[in-house]
């Protein structure tokens, strides 16, 4: 199985953000892999390794993001993790939306044909989600988005995706190829199925980390160079940012002597009851 796998890089969300006039200011910013995606590409390791047999890997993991160069050290940090190349294509934050994105993804599925596409479920700097359905719509792919567990089925023709909804799991089965953007049960013990590996295989909780060895081999695995121009993207943005500003301080919080006197001021006062 050939899997393409999204990867951005995100502001350290410990990190204090400062404005400097109508932008954010990233000047001192310390740069990380969005946790989603790092589920993402977990994901794409279970799937097309056989951790019963010391991780001897069936299929490819390539890894794609869009920015600027300095993201190749994301992207070796997948690399390490265990993927077998990755993509860069030119880029900067502030040019980019969702459309950019999901029409520079779906040139490259059209380019490599990958048989599945995974994505985090959202960025966690801007909190969207719109680029895996926008992709899949683009593709004609059949999708599932939010997915807790994956299970290969038909003989690696497609996948039962459970995801989760607000009256519990959903388990949707997708044929091959399609687009599955992960949520964070994604990494729990249980929640890859491949078909290789034993079914009663406990994986640890959450993404791996890279060993020394995987740190050593990411140094030689290729990062391929694009545009988005050489990719036949116009680079248009849909969205346009007219301002930007901090949330107002939050007002200091009060004590109550009891129940009654708490509910009576969460009526009257802050009237949310």
């Amino acid at each position: 199985m050939k899997i393409l796998v999204t990867a951005k890089r995100v502001p350290d969300p410990e990190q204090k953000v400062k404005l400097k006039g109508n932008e954010l200011d990233q000047s001192a910013t310390n740069w990380q892999l969005n946790q989603f995606d790092e589920y993402a590409v977990e994901t794409a390791l279970r799937l097309t390794e056989n951790a019963s047999a010391g991780n001897a890997r069936d299929g490819e993991v390539v890894v794609v993001s869009i920015g600027p160069k300095d993201v190749q050290q994301q992207l070796r940090s997948t690399l390490a993790m265990g993927a077998d190349k990755a993509i860069l294509v030119a880029g900067e934050d502030a040019e980019l939306d969702a459309e950019i994105v999901a029409r520079t993804i779906q040139k490259l599925a059209e380019r490599d044909k990958p048989d599945l596409i995974l994505m985090g479920k959202l960025a966690a700097d801007s909190e969207s989600n719109d680029a895996g359905q926008r992709l899949a719509g683009y593709l004609g792919w059949p999708q599932a988005t939010f997915a807790g567990t994956i299970e290969v089925v038909d003989g690696g023709k497609a996948l039962l995706v459970g995801r989760e909804v607000d009256a519990g799991i959903e388990t949707k089965k997708v044929t091959l190829p399609a687009v599955v953007t992960v949520d964070l049960r994604i990494v729990a013990p249980h929640a890859i199925k491949n078909g290789k590996t034993a079914k009663d295989h406990a994986y640890a909780e959450g993404p791996r980390y890279a060993s020394l060895k995987g740190i050593m081999a990411a140094k030689k695995k290729p990062i391929e160079d694009t545009t988005l121009q050489a990719l036949g993207v116009t680079a248009q943005k849909r969205i346009k940012t007219t301002t930007l500003e901090a949330p107002p301080a939050r007002k200091a919080g009060i004590k109550v002597q009891s129940v009654e006197e708490l509910v009576q001021k969460l009526h009257s006062e802050a009237k949310v009851i």
